[in-house]
């Protein structure tokens, strides 16, 4: 691949700051954008004949096999139509639920039971580690697509180094739900926007263990969900105030990343809002000053102060109905889930 990388290079191809597997060249209004992945290339135009003339290129350069469109990569469902993209793991949860045996258990309507509390449960049965461990790496692959079920394979995870028969009666839950949903995607349609903008949310104190809040964020570009985020917190906060803002902070590194990568395609979004419903927490960034509500948070949380007073982002208030990254930092009901699931641009177009 270094051979393909310094011929691209010489073909007037740029090789991004951000991405280094990822290659652009413009031809006028026209971009062609090549991706590498070990020994497989994924490449695409904004105009069809650029890519029959890298096809071409790269053919009579390399031995190498086209395999047509993209339909199928790393485990990922890709159907492509007119007006928009289609993204899931259907193959993938089937041959799962094969494997696991749970082809045949009752459905569930959510991943995880909204009254659940799980710990470490050390007087419960233990149960096999190994297919334990098995279950919910497969699980996280499936994150990939189904940002739905995010949370509670994250919670559950928590627990392999000792399983116990409620952890597995949890993870064996999120499977039952995904027979339910095994085709269930991401939805991208070709009229959507390119406003780069994002939800971050914390449900203070919510680890029964040692009381750690958990973060949650999610990043959309118009409509389209294109990143999310689960995962409890290092420290343990002293105020819903804190917690909230150490999440906003992790949001914040993630939007200037793909600030950055939205750049080297040519697309300058501006000023990215992070919506957070916590109003001390959006005060907290934009007043410098350090009073009790501050000198406990390690300085390192404090960066996104800098980019809000560069312009570079700016926390708005949304009330919590309207907080699509609720879902990633508790267990909820049956209807604030679907609702969410469906805000969030998941869809079974079968």
């Amino acid at each position: 691949m270094k051979g393909c990388q310094l011929f691209w290079l010489k073909k007037g191809f740029s090789k991004e700051n951000v991405d280094t597997t990822l290659f652009i060249k413009n031809d006028g209004k026209d971009i062609l954008v090549v991706q590498i992945y070990v020994d497989d290339i994924i490449f695409g135009s904004t105009n069809e004949l650029l890519c029959q003339d890298f096809a071409k290129l790269m053919q009579g350069e390399f031995e190498m096999s086209m395999m047509g469109e993209l339909s199928f990569f790393l485990g990922l469902q890709i159907k492509q139509r007119k007006d928009d993209i289609f993204i899931n793991q259907d193959k993938y949860i089937k041959e799962k639920l094969k494997k696991f045996g749970m082809e045949n258990v009752k459905p569930q309507a959510t991943p995880m039971s909204s009254s659940i509390k799980l710990d470490k449960d050390e007087e419960g049965k233990c149960v096999n580690s190994k297919l334990y461990r098995s279950m919910i790496g497969s699980l996280l692959y499936l994150t990939a697509s189904r940002p739905d079920i995010m949370f509670s394979v994250c919670l559950c995870a928590r627990f392999q180094a000792n399983p116990k028969e409620s952890h597995l009666k949890a993870v064996k839950r999120i499977f039952r739900y995904l027979l339910d949903t095994p085709s269930l995607g991401l939805w991208y349609p070709r009229d959507s926007t390119f406003d780069l903008h994002a939800y971050s949310d914390a449900d203070y104190g919510g680890c029964k263990i040692d009381r750690k809040s958990t973060s949650g964020t999610c990043q959309f570009l118009g409509n389209m969900l294109i990143s999310w985020f689960s995962k409890k917190q290092n420290i343990v906060a002293l105020s819903t105030t804190k917690a909230e803002y150490i999440s906003a902070g992790s949001c914040c590194a993630q939007v200037l990343w793909m600030k950055q990568q939205l750049l080297d395609y040519g697309i300058d979004v501006g000023t990215i809002p992070i919506k957070c419903d916590n109003t001390s927490a959006i005060c907290l960034t934009k007043n410098p000053i350090n009073h009790s509500r501050t000198k406990h948070i390690e300085i390192r949380h404090h960066f996104i102060r800098d980019h809000v007073s560069k312009d570079d982002i700016v926390l708005e208030y949304v009330d919590i109905l309207h907080q699509l990254a609720d879902i990633f930092t508790k267990p909820l009901d049956k209807e604030r889930f679907w609702t969410l699931r469906r805000d969030l641009g998941l869809m079974d177009l079968s």
